[in-house]
């Protein structure tokens, strides 16, 4: 596929609600909540951004999210603005939590609602803001997983010096998730420094359709304007990593013995197959997951990274000095999955070698969304819903890289607008059923969280994406809040122990891919 086509391809994928996906099933199988084990949690997430809306209220400043959403790489033209409103709606919505039954809540701090400028002042407003939310999740009973980071750079960090792909960035980013442990730290266990900076660094610093929208000819979009796709998404993950090390560092050296918390880092997560049994297939696959997990996980466990990727790369990634090693290695508590689909994927390295690379050509691979699709050259969310992938990525990881402990952050499908989402919940339970195999197969999985509690603003899809439990009335100037089938459902197997039963076959749902 050219890449002119590919905001098509993203659009087919994200846009419509309607998308009839292959979902491989699980094993027949019977469960409650009781089955799990001692100290996992269920729960759902929103995203500041995606959730907040008050986009100019109370001395918040733009951030590179805010930026794409006003500007011409945003091809649905809707913002994040207004949202949900959760901004002043947040205690109507943690009370909805609560008669849910969730368990748990992962949401994302607004770098720029708590510190405008990137770096120095506090805003006020913001961490009233913030405190006042995190007391009603307290109140509520509900535990606290919070995010310092999801796409949201403060602008005046991107104006500055480059934003992520600057190693400027990691002294920022550490005094910012310093002030969020000091200020949250005595009610907030659960930290996660970034969300999927794997798929970030892609379609942010070589695609160049996600913010900040950097790339460079003849890689990405038509028109791109600033960026360099050779080299840009190996500094913004080198960059990313550093700073989730000093992130870890602080609260560990700072804040750990007395607030008893722990932090770790989010991964985009999807599984492959190869498209054939040829060697050729086999090989580009494990190429593949090392770009898809290694390229993140490979330092945090072994200080370095992959052989695959430094090959594939060569001078244009950076090097680990001996102290960053150090500083990377271990630097985690625990890894979060956002897991959804399944790719197939073939060999694609005959390709003739152009002078300059981007990642896209380092992965020399071909992704299939179905055996039988049209398949591309992008590294892009396909359309397969599959279970059982979940579980062989867990194996994979155990296997790979040591029994550390996993909480599945997002997971979950779209649907239609009304309440009636059937679908949904076919596709939860086969999760649910395929993270309570992995744990009987000794995988350290600690919680599984949905995405979403309720219809936000949505990257690609805008207000016309519904991934939540809870519907939102974005025609009405109340947003109400209108609890799906999904929400009882859910509700049902938290507060009553329902039993849930799953058996192979398939459901009809809309594939999503948080970013």
């Amino acid at each position: 596929m050219e890449r002119r086509h590919r905001l098509h391809h993203l659009l087919l994928i994200f846009f419509s609600p309607w998308l009839l996906l292959h979902v491989h099933g699980v094993r027949s199988l019977q469960f409650t909540r009781d089955d799990f084990p001692d100290g996992f949690v269920f729960g759902a997430g929103t995203a500041a951004y995606q959730y907040e809306g008050a986009a100019a209220e109370d001395g918040r400043k733009p951030s590179i999210w805010d930026t794409y959403a006003h500007s011409w790489w945003n091809p649905g033209g809707e913002t994040g603005d207004m949202a949900c409103d959760g901004y002043h709606k947040y205690r109507e919505d943690v009370k909805l939590m609560s008669e849910i039954g969730l368990e748990a809540c992962r949401f994302t701090i607004s770098w720029s609602r708590l510190v405008p400028n990137g770096r120095g002042a506090v805003n006020p407003k913001g961490l009233q803001f913030y405190n006042s939310m995190i007391n009603e999740l307290v109140k509520a009973g509900i535990q606290i997983h919070a995010v310092l980071y999801h796409m949201d750079l403060p602008q005046s960090l991107q104006d500055e010096y480059g934003g992520w792909v600057s190693p400027k960035v990691v002294d920022d980013f550490t005094a910012y998730a310093d002030v969020c442990f000091r200020e949250f730290g005595d009610r907030v266990a659960h930290w996660t420094t970034v969300i999927e900076p794997n798929v970030m660094a892609q379609s942010g610093y070589d695609d160049g359709y996600l913010p900040p929208n950097r790339c460079s000819y003849p890689f990405g979009r038509s028109n791109c304007t600033v960026g360099n796709s050779t080299v840009e998404p190996y500094l913004f993950i080198h960059h990313t990593l550093l700073a989730h090390a000093s992130a870890v560092r602080l609260y560990r050296e700072k804040y750990q013995a007395a607030q008893k918390g722990i932090v770790g880092i989010n991964i985009y997560s999807m599984w492959f197959y190869p498209l054939t049994d040829s060697a050729e297939d086999i090989v580009a696959t494990e190429r593949v997951k090392d770009y898809m997990f290694g390229w993140i996980l490979h330092p945090l466990v072994f200080g370095d990274y992959p052989v695959t990727v430094k090959k594939a790369a060569g001078s244009r990634l950076p090097s680990f000095s001996n102290n960053e090693s150090e500083l990377v290695t271990n630097a985690f508590d625990f890894i979060g999955l956002n897991h959804y689909i399944s790719n197939y994927v073939s060999d694609d390295s005959n390709v003739v070698k152009a002078p300059l690379q981007d990642v896209t050509a380092d992965m020399a691979s071909l992704f299939w969304a179905t055996k039988n699709s049209t398949p591309t050259r992008e590294f892009l969310p396909g359309t397969t819903l599959d279970p059982r992938g979940l579980e062989h990525t867990l194996g994979y990881l155990q296997e790979k890289y040591g029994d550390f402990l996993v909480y599945i952050q997002e997971n979950g499908s779209g649907s239609n607008a009304t309440l009636d989402d059937e679908g949904r919940i076919d596709c939860l339970r086969k999760y649910m059923a395929a993270t309570l195999k992995s744990i009987r197969n000794g995988a350290n999985v600690k919680g599984y969280s949905v995405w979403s509690f309720m219809d936000q603003y949505e990257m690609f899809g805008g207000y016309k994406a519904h991934f939540g439990l809870v519907a939102v009335d974005f025609g009405g100037g109340e947003l109400r809040r209108m609890p799906r089938h999904s929400a009882r459902w859910y509700s049902g197997f938290l507060k009553n122990n329902a039993v849930v039963e799953v058996e192979d076959g398939f459901v009809s749902a809309a594939s999503h891919s948080q970013l």
